[in-house]
């Protein structure tokens, strides 16, 4: 066991754990921070994307030992309010059916504006390639083009 400071969502946090401890499990069952859920557990399926340091993360897959000093951002710290443009537009665009894959799809997608404020449906494809068993990839494109069309506002 070892103690790792982690800033997560601007806070900073101690945990006591194994320094390959995935960094999904330190957030669910450590830290107590539900919004990031669990799927494949061998990083193909998306479920459990986070942001370390702004760039999409598989975090199950992903030991705490490896973040280091990174800033982690999870769904619960995309907005305080749900009011993140991406939150607003996966809403006006209806894209959530069961819901499952949503945080981690809007976390791909926050950390590709970020990158890229204005991506092409090549670029969305490429960068958000997590897994929807409900099939809403047509409705995650027009809410990322309208996200992004409202940050550029």
């Amino acid at each position: 066991m070892a103690e790792f400071n982690l800033t997560i969502n601007g806070e900073s946090k101690t945990v006591d754990v194994d320094g390959t401890t995935p960094l999904l499990w330190v957030i669910r069952d450590y830290l107590g921070m539900t919004g990031t859920k669990f799927g494949c557990g061998i990083a193909q399926c998306g479920a459990c994307t986070v942001m370390v340091d702004g760039r999409a993360t598989r975090s199950c897959s992903f030991p705490i030992q490896s973040v280091g000093e990174g800033q982690v951002t999870t769904i619960e710290g995309l907005s305080d309010d749900n009011s993140h443009p991406l939150q607003v537009a996966w809403l006006e665009k209806a894209v959530p059916q069961c819901g499952y894959c949503q945080s981690g799809m809007l976390m791909a997608a926050a950390a590709l504006l970020e990158e890229n404020p204005n991506p092409t449906d090549a670029d969305i494809d490429a960068r958000v390639s997590n897994i929807c068993r409900c099939g809403t990839y047509l409705r995650v494109r027009e809410a990322i083009h309208a996200a992004a069309e409202a940050q550029s506002a």
